[in-house]
């Protein structure tokens, strides 16, 4: 090792960058690299989200149509194959609440719930949930059990 070999650590030197705007000598003096004229150029410059250069920005030009109804229910849809599923694997014995159905990650604490009349549902259940449909309502009076809406 020399003395003339000798440097500083990988990463333990940061270069500052090249200070612009501080006269012609510095070669980076006048614009101090941002070209002539224009909004770039200017102090204080910041481009909005979806801006394209004065085009027409594609969510302004994109046809809009339709209408949401803000007042809308959203149900989570739950099949009566899965109910039987349930009983199937013993999780449910007689009776599904909506407790029962969150317990069993089929729907979440705030969801709105309908059974729907897919599948086919042997065991005798009373079932409470938000919504049914007629042929679910009919599918599980049928096999003896009870459509209860809250």
């Amino acid at each position: 090792m020399d003395l003339n070999s000798l440097k500083p650590a990988d990463g333990a030197v940061h270069k500052e960058g090249k200070r612009v705007g501080r006269g012609e000598g510095s070669g980076k003096g006048g614009t101090s690299t941002r070209g002539h004229k224009g909004a770039k150029s200017r102090s204080g410059y910041s481009k909005k989200i979806g801006f394209e250069g004065g085009q027409m920005p594609l969510q302004r030009r994109v046809p809009k149509f339709g209408f949401t109804n803000m007042n809308r229910k959203e149900y989570t849809g739950i099949n009566l194959g899965k109910l039987q599923e349930l009983v199937d694997k013993g999780t449910v014995k007689n009776e599904v609440t909506l407790e029962t159905l969150i317990e069993n990650g089929l729907a979440h604490k705030n969801d709105l719930v309908k059974i729907l009349g897919d599948g086919e549902l042997k065991a005798s259940l009373k079932v409470s949930v938000h919504k049914f449909t007629a042929s679910a309502k009919a599918a599980i009076e049928s096999a003896g059990g009870e459509a209860i809406s809250l």
